[in-house]
């Protein structure tokens, strides 16, 4: 959900959400990868400028979620959120059939959910979509119901009234940049390692226009 005005944020308490994990370690996620330089640029120097808000250490990678898979396992799925290898070969599998072209998107402006900082994607092309629909096929995903791509910036650290987020955000001189996108990312990241870093399993790489 979007920071409402006359609100506080929802920070990340720093503990082991053993109720979620419950013992298991890999967390599945289709993903793209930001690469480029003057992007990277700008999103680490909002990252710094943000850092007194943000939850410690922030070192996953910058990148837009595409679509949430679960918990990785080579066995039978058991819980609803469990995500199969077969699954995964699956998913592969309807890519490559579809023979995705590359795509753009466009980065827009700063903002804030309830209890994240993000950059707004916009995706006209609706590229996006075509991906998750074919992911869904064999996964129901572990998500919010509304999807809105979107680069986090990180977590919040402690519940920050709304106005200082929105006060601190109208003082950045904000950019837009355009992102060629040429392949799509599957990994995951460590369940019990707040904002961790994402490790790449495979990647499938797009055709050119």
């Amino acid at each position: 959900m979007l920071l409402q005005p006359l609100s506080y944020v929802i920070p990340t308490l720093s503990h082991d959400y053993a109720e979620w994990h419950q013992g298991r370690e890999d967390y599945a996620l289709w993903y793209i990868e930001i690469t480029e330089p003057t992007l990277l640029e700008y999103l680490n120097s909002l990252r710094k400028y943000f850092s007194n808000f943000l939850f410690q250490p922030n070192i996953r990678q910058f990148h837009i979620t595409l679509f949430v898979c679960g918990f990785l396992t080579e066995k039978q799925p058991i819980l609803n959120d469990d995500f199969s290898i077969a699954q995964f070969k699956q998913q592969v599998q309807y890519i490559i059939q579809q023979q995705f072209q590359s795509f753009k998107i466009l980065t827009g402006n700063l903002q804030s959910f309830d209890s994240a900082l993000f950059i707004e994607i916009f995706d006209f092309e609706n590229s996006l979509s075509k991906f998750r629909d074919l992911f869904s096929k064999t996964q129901h995903e572990i998500a919010p119901l509304q999807y809105l791509p979107h680069i986090t910036l990180g977590l919040y650290n402690q519940a920050y009234h709304s106005s200082e987020i929105f006060q601190t955000i109208e003082k950045i001189h904000q950019k837009h940049f355009e992102i060629h996108i040429e392949h799509l990312t599957f990994g995951y990241y460590k369940a019990k390692m707040i904002q961790g870093q994402l490790y790449a399993h495979q990647q499938i790489h797009l055709g050119q226009l």
